[in-house]
């Protein structure tokens, strides 16, 4: 073989050493890199180590348990820099072998040629290029990484017309088969080696000096695979960062693709990003040799060289183009779907161009909320958990950070409560070079672009018109609150302490028209029945009702005992949802727990008409609460200890409606009720909108002082103290609720939406004497 002298200089931490790596005579090039690749990575991991202080990109490996133990050629999407440096690294931490990988010639200039040459880099113009992959292979002394796109795609526009398209600089072309071609070449010699019984050991010798082999080299009989891998980046986002301004100082005028570089793969290190690389299904070569043309030539008896002109050629030529189709479609599959991906496809796929914000948001949640079914597409951690804030307060900053970048861009002008949306910069061809700073809502909309089956989803959600939307997301909180209460049910159930099903399941009242409906919220360690007869008497004055129930409720107390308030909070939020898409207008409000609550959401939620509030907590009165702190530190300190069985975990409860609540307290339930109020009364100012506070004067249970307290921290103008004269804790049951009943449906009916008073009412106090 005809090898180059190359010489490679390298910094370690100890300081610098110098090697030289002399590939002629009995010293193989796999042999002496596998030495310069344990320097090289053991650099590499320093550097990273040390720049990991400054670096917030987080790099996520998945479905490693694909990768297979035999020769394996990885062919990886290119989109960035980092990927040449980064999965190297990453795959070699992760096979302790060398990773070998094929990268543009443009590359090997400098420093960098010279490092990328120490990792087992090698050139696309290298003249011994396929014999030393095919050779690596076969005796899997090295794994390959190749890019069959052939450059970077900044872009990220690979289909065209249904078919896989490169597009660059330079104009377009097909990718490339050359993984495929050189893994059909490794398992045909494979093949031949292991296959030629008696002749095998004289053909061995043979091909010894064209593979530049060793006299102890061994042929691998595991066969070839090629795995398909898939890089993604979230949030992508390019903007003028410390390394772009660092080398506009060494240099002013940057080459306009560096300078873009540095923009976008700057601010993934800096800013921080989520690096997911996935790992598909092994494509297997051997069955691809099953061709009758192939296998004659493999068991052919007299010798042939690397490069002669074999009569299998024209079917080898076939079979690489087939790999090719199917590990583009493998990489691409394996996309990791985040929120701008579904963001980006539905402007794209927009038929109007005046879109509803709401409207975009109900699409967006119902575009990953897919129903029961498993989601068929990988999706990025932030997909796997609940939508509501799509639909809610976007607490998350999703929604808003994607339309900051579609408003500054150009894609998207807001007004109001609608996006105006200019798809033409979608859909323009644009600079290759600027793709990912001028067109990055394209670059995003393009990588899910092979995601037939999820773009097929995106078009019908933008033709599905807005009562459609409104009723799949009343239907989908609907079901899933159902479906929640009957598996919990199932898997707490205790006998003789549960009560029946009909206790726990939601209740749902429709009212006569769709112009307001409540959500009314139970307390703790009640159940939905607690405030059944209030929903029935707001039901017969034609409003919808929606009593949810509370998670960890109308099961077990063991079940209260896991849960936390947010997921009562959670709750709540999805029965508003739920009215909100049933209803024009939402009043919320509940008694006790479900009151804190009502306000809680009130805090947050803006275009609610109303809440009100029934014996809401800011102060407990009984035992149990002065104790839990207490209690709890005690039974962390026994988890500590391992000593469950010293742990009190619950008390004795003895309710007012034994029929609906827990005989047994958690107390780690009263810890999540008091962290509940502490979250709750820095907040209450928030609250903008007619209020209604409700209070038992003899409340044995919540201090009257705590409910004066919220009515004085209400930043409400139209609010209501109304006090009655009971002298017990559940007063929208038993006798003098009625009462309680009307004063909560005067209140609604005297909402401006409702019809009521047009002008708000300055802030009053009422008593009511029992």
């Amino acid at each position: 073989m005809n090898l180059r002298l190359i010489r490679v200089r390298m910094d370690i931490a100890s300081g610098q050493k110098t090697q030289y790596r002399n590939l002629i005579g009995s010293l193989t090039p796999v042999n002496t890199n596998s030495i310069m690749n344990s320097i090289a990575y053991g650099t590499t991991r320093l550097a990273i180590k040390t720049l990991s202080s400054l670096f917030k990109a987080r790099v996520n490996l998945h479905a490693t348990e694909n990768i297979p133990q035999g020769a394996k050629i990885f062919v990886i999407n290119h989109f960035t820099r980092i990927e040449t440096l980064l999965v190297p690294y990453y795959l070699h931490a992760l096979l302790k072998k060398p990773i070998w990988s094929l990268a543009s010639y443009e590359l090997f200039f400098g420093a960098l040629g010279r490092f990328l040459e120490s990792v087992g880099t090698i050139s696309t113009k290298d003249p011994d290029r396929d014999r030393l992959i095919v050779k690596s292979l076969l005796t899997h002394e090295a794994d390959w990484i190749i890019f069959p796109e052939g450059r970077m795609v900044k872009s990220k526009k690979i289909i065209e017309k249904g078919r896989y398209i490169v597009s660059y600089a330079g104009g377009k072309h097909p990718p490339h088969t050359g993984a495929a071609h050189l893994a059909l070449r490794t398992e045909f010699y494979r093949r031949r080696l292991l296959g030629l019984g008696e002749d095998r050991a004289t053909e061995l010798e043979r091909l010894r000096p064209m593979f530049n082999l060793a006299e102890d080299a061994q042929i691998c009989t595991l066969g070839t695979s090629i795995v398909p891998v898939n890089i993604t980046y979230y949030p992508l986002r390019a903007k003028i960062n410390a390394l772009h301004r660092m080398a506009k100082r060494i240099k002013e005028d940057l080459p306009e693709n560096f300078a873009e570089e540095l923009m976008t793969e700057g601010a993934m290190l800096l800013d921080g990003v989520d690096i997911d690389i996935r790992f598909g299904k092994p494509i297997e070569i051997a069955p691809y040799l099953q061709v009758r043309s192939i296998l004659k030539d493999i068991r052919r008896p007299e010798p042939f060289g690397f490069d002669d002109p074999l009569t299998c050629l024209a079917d080898m030529r076939k079979a690489a183009l087939k790999i090719m189709q199917r590990y583009m479609g493998a990489i691409y599959a394996l996309t990791t779907v985040n929120h701008d991906h579904i963001f980006a496809s539905l402007l794209k796929n927009s038929v109007r161009q005046r879109v509803k914000l709401e409207d975009f948001c109900r699409r967006a949640f119902l575009a990953i909320h897919r129903g029961a079914a498993p989601s068929p597409f990988h999706l990025h951690t932030s997909l796997k958990e609940e939508q509501s804030h799509l639909l809610l307060d976007d607490r998350f900053n999703r929604l808003s950070d994607f339309l900051a970048v579609a408003q500054e861009t150009g894609v998207v002008h807001r007004q109001a409560a609608d996006l105006h949306t200019n798809r033409r910069k979608l859909r323009t061809i644009f600079d290759f070079h600027r793709a990912r700073i001028d067109h990055p809502i394209a670059v995003m909309a393009n990588e899910v672009e092979p995601l037939i089956r999820l773009q097929r989803n995106i078009s019908r959600l933008c033709w599905t018109p807005s009562f459609v939307l409104r009723r799949r997301i009343f239907h989908y909180f609907k079901e899933k609150a159902e479906l929640e209460f009957e598996q919990d049910y199932k898997q707490y159930y205790l006998e003789g302490e549960s009560k029946s099903r009909s206790n726990g399941r939601p209740i749902l009242i429709r009212g006569r028209s769709r112009r307001l409906g409540v959500v009314l919220c139970h307390g703790y360690m009640a159940a939905p029945p607690e405030v059944k007869t209030l929903a029935e008497f707001l039901g017969r004055r034609g409003y919808w009702v929606y009593a949810p129930r509370l998670k960890g409720h109308a099961t077990a107390p063991e079940d209260l005992a896991t849960r936390s308030f947010k997921d009562w909070i959670r709750s709540v939020e999805e029965a508003y949802l739920l009215m909100h898409n049933a209803c024009r207008h939402v009043v919320v409000g509940g008694f006790s727990t479900g009151a804190a609550l009502a306000l809680e959401l009130a805090a947050r939620v803006n275009d609610l008409a109303g809440v009100f509030a029934i014996s809401a907590p800011l102060r407990l009165q009984y035992a149990a609460a002065r104790l839990t702190p207490l209690v709890d530190k005690w039974n962390r300190l026994m988890t500590r200890m391992r000593w469950e069985e010293a742990k009190k975990e619950f008390v004795t409860n003895n309710p007012e409606n034994p029929n609906i609540n827990y005989m047994r307290n958690p107390i780690s339930g009263v810890r999540e009720l008091e962290r509940l109020m502490d979250q709750l009364e820095p907040r209450l100012q928030r609250i903008q909108i007619p209020a209604m506070v409700v209070q038992s004067e003899e409340d044995p249970v919540v201090h009257p002082k705590g409910s004066e307290r919220i009515f004085q921290l209400l930043g409400s103008v139209d609010k209501q103290y109304v006090a009655f004269n009971f002298k017990r804790h559940g007063i929208i049951l038993g006798e003098g609720s009625e009462r309680v009943h009307r004063a909560i449906g005067d209140f609604i009916h005297q909402l401006p939406i409702v019809g009521g008073r047009s002008q708000p009412m300055a802030a009053m106090e009422t008593k009511t004497e029992g």
